[in-house]
């Protein structure tokens, strides 16, 4: 709305408004009224949309999702050295 009335509004300068320098026509605040509500209408069942196409993603997302197992203390496992750097042993052959 307030940028309906600053389209409207006649300038000094130009002794027109913004909406008629640009489109040559009046604006009229029966069709700015009916566009906000289609607008907000609009925006309500795309949001709604959203939220239905969230819910089946999360479904079909937590369908792969296993428990993770639970460690204790003492329990053993193994660990890939690739990635870690020994600065004791520069070699690598002698790391495996």
């Amino acid at each position: 709305m307030a940028e309906f009335s600053i389209n409207n509004k006649i300038y000094l300068t130009t002794k027109v408004s913004l909406f008629i320098a640009n489109y040559g026509r009046k604006g009229k605040m029966k069709k700015a009224t009916e566009f906000v509500e289609r607008m907000k209408k609009v925006q309500e069942e795309a949001g709604a949309a959203l939220k239905r196409a969230q819910e089946k993603m999360k479904i079909q997302a937590d369908r792969g999702i296993k428990q993770a197992k639970v460690w204790k203390v003492g329990d053993k496992a193994m660990l890939s050295t690739k990635d870690l750097v020994f600065k004791e042993r520069p070699a690598k052959k002698l790391v495996d």
